[in-house]
């Protein structure tokens, strides 16, 4: 999958989006399932892509009715920093609970969990999530139920990725620490494919 920042010649008209939908739907839900990984019962990582991202905006073109270049220019400002560019992840974190009394304690109890999630590629030093870039998205007694995390890799660590090295993702919040390790081989092969710049989609 291509690292390129998205433009309007790859999204197209909204008049063909709604007509290829469905398929366009299917192939997606796919994709993504290889690329979400369950960090624990209530944090979900979604780690986004240029595959994913052409969705969104596709989607908010038809949510919004979006025709004039203008506005989906707008939309491409806003999606195109959540594409990884060939040594770095990008992901949306989602804090979800059913119920929504327990949901609004447990965004006080998880205050900076955003910044206690760490992905590590065994052998090398854990790489610490970098939060919500582009603005505060927590208070100090309430964390928010959806975050944007980046992860910066070395090339020693891509180097290791690219000879099968399994890595993991943790939290290590006081409230909530949850380790999956390994990743799974799918979603590990899936994310390691965000380290090649040069491939085309």
């Amino acid at each position: 999958m291509s690292n390129r920042k998205l433009t309007l010649a790859d999204i197209g008209t909204l008049a063909h989006y709604r007509q290829q939908r469905p398929a366009i739907r299917r192939t997606i839900i796919e994709h993504k399932r290889h690329r979400r990984v369950a960090l624990g019962p209530n944090v979900t990582l979604h780690f986004e892509d240029r595959a994913t991202m052409k969705y969104q905006v596709l989607e908010m073109m038809r949510a919004e009715n979006l025709c004039s270049d203008e506005a989906i220019r707008q939309e491409l400002a806003a999606y195109n920093p959540l594409i990884p560019d060939g040594h770095n992840l990008k992901c949306t974190l989602m804090i979800e609970f059913s119920d929504a009394i327990r949901r609004n304690t447990a965004l006080h109890e998880l205050v900076g969990l955003e910044h206690q999630v760490y992905m590590q590629i065994k052998g090398c030093p854990p790489v610490p999530a970098i939060a919500d870039e582009d603005l505060p998205r927590s208070t100090a007694d309430k964390t928010s139920a959806v975050h944007f995390l980046r992860f910066e890799f070395t090339a020693e660590m891509l180097a290791a990725v690219r000879k099968g090295t399994r890595w993991s993702v943790y939290s290590e919040h006081p409230a909530y620490q949850h380790h999956v390790d390994p990743l799974p081989d799918a979603v590990a092969i899936a994310l390691s494919h965000d380290f090649e710049p040069g491939k085309v989609d």
